[in-house]
């Protein structure tokens, strides 16, 4: 049983971390958020000490140290922008690091961290869900196998409805979130770069704080992106079924199904990172560069 400590553990998506903690067989010790209402840790780890100060966490964990008791990892789903200094604090007090997409917001520090990961004998993971779904691994084997030199045409839609809370929120500021391309889609961008090879050249042709979109080209793809927050976009069919979610990935006209299971992936990530096959910081280079350049795009 490895000792886990979370950071970010009032946010939207740390109870899925949570969740993989448990269903591991792992045991969460400590928490810190600044926001108090996580009643939902007693559905995972009620034993564990909660703190909304940053610096009272930190003497905690310190005293646990000091009285024999090991933190393992250090996981994170603090705002996008704060990524990149408690992943260096995780190495600093010899934890291994599971970070919530995106892993930062530019590719030069993910260099710097390489740099720092080097000086401590502790690894920096990621969380990169869809590398682990059926439908995901199967396209990629299937591509892996089919011709070298086809370019295959795809469209890919995200549309996640948010209400206004989320232009207030840290989300909703560009410079903490990256925006919509880096909030949301990262992971889709992860994906395809895995799958396709890496990215050639790119265009956005939308770009405004709810929605954007354009055209990716890979070694072996071209994409026609949109993402989008605004519920005023999503198609007819998943108004009138009153869906909150519409995200569809076709290849050549042919629409790959990967919505079920999307969420229930986490606990599939945590498996492989405590086996010692998780991705780390040079896996998620190649979508860092994505989207930071998709967002500094004029």
């Amino acid at each position: 049983m490895k000792n886990f400590v979370l950071i970010g553990a009032a946010g939207y998506i740390a109870p899925r971390h949570m969740k993989a903690i448990k269903e591991t067989g792992n045991n969460l010790i400590a928490a810190y958020d600044p926001y108090d209402g996580i009643g939902i840790m007693d559905s995972y780890f009620p034993q564990a000490s909660f703190f909304t100060e940053f610096e009272r966490f930190d003497r905690h964990i310190e005293k646990l140290k000091r009285g024999g008791t090991k933190v393992d990892y250090v996981a994170i789903c603090s705002p996008n922008y704060l990524h990149d200094s408690h992943i260096r604090y995780g190495l600093r007090i010899g934890a291994d690091v599971i970070c919530e997409k995106p892993l930062v917001l530019n590719p030069w520090n993910v260099d710097a961290l390489v740099e720092l990961e080097e000086e401590y004998p502790n690894k920096v993971n990621t969380i990169l869900q869809l590398r682990h779904h059926e439908a995901i691994l199967a396209l990629k084997d299937k591509i892996d196998n089919g011709s070298k030199d086809k370019i295959y045409d795809i469209d890919l839609t995200y549309i996640t409805s948010r209400g206004n809370w989320y232009y207030t929120s840290w989300k909703g500021d560009a410079s903490k979130s990256g925006g919509i391309a880096t909030n949301i889609g990262v992971h889709f961008f992860d994906m395809l770069q895995w799958i396709f090879g890496p990215m050639q050249d790119f265009s956005v042709h939308t770009k405004t704080q709810d929605t954007n979109a354009g055209t990716l080209t890979f070694q072996q793809a071209k994409v026609n992106w949109y993402l989008s927050i605004n519920a005023e976009n999503l198609p007819k069919s998943a108004k009138e079924k009153g869906l909150p979610t519409f995200r569809t990935l076709s290849i050549e006209g042919e629409e790959i199904e990967f919505s079920k299971g999307f969420t229930d992936l986490h606990t599939v990530s945590y498996q492989k990172i405590l086996e010692g096959k998780g991705y780390g910081l040079s896996d998620a280079k190649n979508s860092i560069e994505i989207v930071s350049q998709i967002r500094n795009k004029n």
